[in-house]
């Protein structure tokens, strides 16, 4: 019997907060991420967890993506949509990239970028651009082989490595 490809199975939306299944998947993704050692390490004070989907719903640029498993939230991409001066055009920043880590491996944050890809092309955005850890050579590989490139590595930045995607 031959295998079943690694993402059948997981659907990824764009997340409509409104929707109060896809409110509680952000705040899930969001702490599930802060608890991981490559975000915090530990998980949201109760009132930003709070405050984060209606904060969400207030900043005009917010662009949000789930990846679901049947009806579990397994991993998000929390971007913002920004503006190249020198491209008079807009740009996404991805400002959260995670999936579940029992789930990594599979493909899932692969399919999140390419559905923000999708949707900064629709959107007629000049590149995508994000920031991750100097010590995150998992994501780092990830980024590379979508086709992000480091564009500047900051010591100042908490050892921050920007990477950047021409679209």
């Amino acid at each position: 019997m031959k295998a079943a490809p690694a993402h059948l199975g997981v659907d990824i939306v764009e997340a409509d907060l409104v929707r109060p299944e896809h409110a509680q998947a952000v705040v899930e993704m969001v702490n599930a991420y802060a608890m991981d050692p490559m975000g915090n390490g530990a998980p949201l004070p109760p009132e930003v967890l709070e405050a984060l989907v209606p904060r969400l719903v207030e900043h005009p640029t917010s662009l949000i993506f789930l990846a679901f498993e049947q009806a579990k939230p397994v991993g998000i991409a929390v971007c913002f949509l920004g503006f190249s001066t020198f491209a008079a055009r807009p740009l996404v920043n991805v400002h959260d990239l995670a999936v579940l880590p029992e789930l990594r491996g599979r493909g899932i944050g692969r399919r999140l970028l390419a559905a923000v890809e999708r949707k900064a092309t629709e959107l007629g955005c000049c590149k995508l651009t994000l920031e991750v850890g100097q010590d995150n050579h998992l994501a780092k590989g990830l980024y590379r082989s979508v086709g992000f490139a480091e564009t500047m590595s900051a010591e100042a930045a908490g050892a921050a490595v920007f990477m950047t995607k021409k679209l």
